[in-house]
């Protein structure tokens, strides 16, 4: 990828004066840079943070064809989700995997009339679901999900089966299991859309780290967030992909109108080896008490995601999973398994994000449409271009979104398309085997390249897909070496984020680059080891290797409750301070 620097002097010389200006570096944005970019249009990307550093860094991971949406009737929604879920697990297979789901019910036949009037709009808040329901759910969902299917259909699990592999509750009496899927890191899956951006249309750039600040002489005003410096351009339009940003990135552009009301997801790692085993490799997806969606399902062989909350909130900077998120977790836990145990010392990181959702006077956060919308905004003598908002929008149809919107806006550029991205390969997932001897055969060459064992060569393959062909071959003595505190991991690949994907912070490798919080080994250890290696790539100072030290690690402990840091946990006061 191109240096952060080169891009800021080709804005600073006006080379993106007449293009299109997208604000958002969430998967959204990067979406419709992607293809923009596969139109050989160019476009300037900017975000306030990192790639991926806000609400696409925070959904439960699971790339999936929102079986829930169902019961409120968007079935537009539900079939583009599943065909595009469909569809990313043939173009990203090295990030995006297969996963049974169990959804156990505690009755038959109940909520069969309250589902019927939900389903008829005349009902909006979630209730109860039994099997029946649940049944002829899945039903239609394998319909929907009948184009390019690589997985099987759904299926009644026996209740001995079920109870032979889970401790469920004694009320559960019914357990059903279909086929979704999980994307390992979709950080690094945004910025592999960056870069395949970039590779299809090198006149484009993506800054992280650069804000939209306002207007000057009808020139979009940008500001440097790592140093201050202010930049113009004179865009051609301007698509704000803000997430739950969108309101106040619009107001900065003289547009007034609110579009978008968040609310927070919180999830947990929780290191529980016990409950990997339980779950023998399938996700529940269960009903809480008060007729939320919850789920539970294992990342390796020791820590499990446990998630989620949907609470409104206006905090959006500042999310992070409160007190009483993590006592509401636990008990809907205790309910679907009795003897799951659940503990804080069991955490090792939390999370949590915005979802971007249209204004709604819903009652009931489960009720508001998850779908996307566009609103168009006509230039006017303050702001001579259009502004493009993009309200909502799912991880998992981002691609589909980005298509919607660019086939909005390219007849206004006096543009036509010229290819879909719907069978183009994502990133690592380019010529990435299907077949075990094929994925066997190409940790042999990465492991041959790179002068590595074969069990490091087979974490580099499942990081990077085909691209960890590229980062064994950069691989010298020095880069061989485990890093410091998290032997998984080479000094070698540090390196190559420093000098290939962007880096500007330390905390753009220790919580987006890599895995090293979310998968629990981000120690002040390792991130101390972490620094020395990005110092000297970026040249800081030994006070600014510190500040980014004692930044990061204050950061882990205050917003992921990384216990193992030395700063106090401060708690949390979000304005919807109760969780019921």
């Amino acid at each position: 990828m191109e240096k952060r620097s080169e891009i800021l002097g080709r804005l600073s010389s006006g080379a993106f004066d007449g293009t299109v200006l997208i604000v958002g570096g969430g998967i959204n944005g990067v979406g419709v840079y992607r293809d923009l970019a596969a139109q050989g249009v160019p476009a300037l990307l900017v975000d306030k943070g990192d790639f991926a550093s806000g609400t696409s860094s925070a959904p439960s991971r699971l790339i999936h064809g929102g079986l829930r949406y169902l019961e409120t009737g968007e079935f537009q929604l539900v079939r583009e989700s599943v065909e595009e879920r469909n569809r990313l697990l043939l173009n990203a297979p090295h990030l995006v995997k297969p996963i049974p789901v169990w959804v156990p019910a505690l009755s038959r036949f109940g909520g069969a009339l309250s589902a019927g009037l939900r389903f008829l709009r005349l009902k909006r808040t979630p209730g109860a679901k039994g099997s029946i329901v649940v049944r002829m759910g899945l039903a239609l969902f394998d319909r929907f999900g009948d184009k390019d299917r690589s997985m099987p259909r759904h299926r009644a699990v026996p209740i001995s089966e079920a109870r032979g592999r889970v401790g469920f509750a004694s009320g559960v009496r019914a357990v059903l299991e279909y086929w979704d899927a999980r994307i390992v890191s979709p950080e690094r899956y945004t910025l592999e859309l960056v870069e395949d951006a970039e590779n299809d249309c090198p006149a484009s750039g993506a800054l992280p780290y650069m804000a939209l600040s306002g207007l000057v002489d009808g020139r979009v005003l940008l500001t440097d967030c790592l140093d201050g410096e202010r930049f113009t351009m004179r865009p051609a339009l301007v698509v704000n992909c803000a997430g739950p940003w969108i309101d106040p990135v619009d107001a900065k552009i003289g547009i007034s109108e609110p579009l978008s009301d968040g609310t927070k997801g919180s999830h947990l790692i929780l290191e529980r080896p016990d409950l990997v085993r339980e779950l023998d490799g399938a996700m529940l997806y269960f009903e809480t008490h008060d007729h939320r969606a919850c789920l539970v399902y294992a990342l390796d062989q020791r820590m499990i995601l446990l998630g989620t909350t949907d609470l409104r909130t206006k905090q959006v900077d500042e999310a992070r999973c409160s007190d009483e998120e993590i006592e509401y977790l636990f008990g809907v836990l205790r309910d679907v398994l009795p003897q799951s145990r659940p503990a804080r010392d069991q955490i090792r990181f939390t999370f949590a994000g915005v979802r971007p959702l249209p204004r709604s006077d819903a009652g009931a956060t489960g009720a508001i449409s998850r779908d996307h919308t566009f609103r168009d905004f006509p230039a006017d003598e303050a702001r001579p271009f259009e502004v493009v908002t993009l309200v909502g929008g799912k991880w998992t149809t981002y691609r589909a979104c980005a298509e919607q919107l660019v086939d909005r806006i390219l007849p206004r550029l006096n543009k036509t398309r010229l290819r879909s991205t719907l069978t183009v390969p994502v990133g690592g997932g380019r010529d990435f085997p299907s077949e075990s001897a094929g994925q066997q055969a190409l940790v042999a060459t990465v492991a041959r390249d790179g002068g590595i064992a074969t069990a490091a060569a087979e974490r580099l393959v499942a990081r990077y897909g085909t691209r960890a062909r590229t980062i064994a071959q950069s691989l010298d003595e020095a880069g061989r070496k485990a890093l410091s505190g998290a032997s998984e991991y080479l000094v070698g690949e540090i390196l190559y984020m420093l000098r290939h994907e962007r880096v500007a912070r330390l905390q753009d490798i220790v919580l987006r680059r890599s895995l090293l919080a979310f998968e629990g080994k981000a120690s002040e250890t390792t991130v101390r080891a972490v620094a020395d290696i990005v110092a000297p790539e970026l040249g800081w100072t030994p006070e600014q290797r510190n500040a980014e030290v004692e930044k990061l690690l204050e950061q882990l402990a205050e917003r992921h409750h990384v216990s193992n840091m030395r700063y106090e946990k401060r708690a949390t006061t979000d304005d919807e301070a109760t969780v019921a």
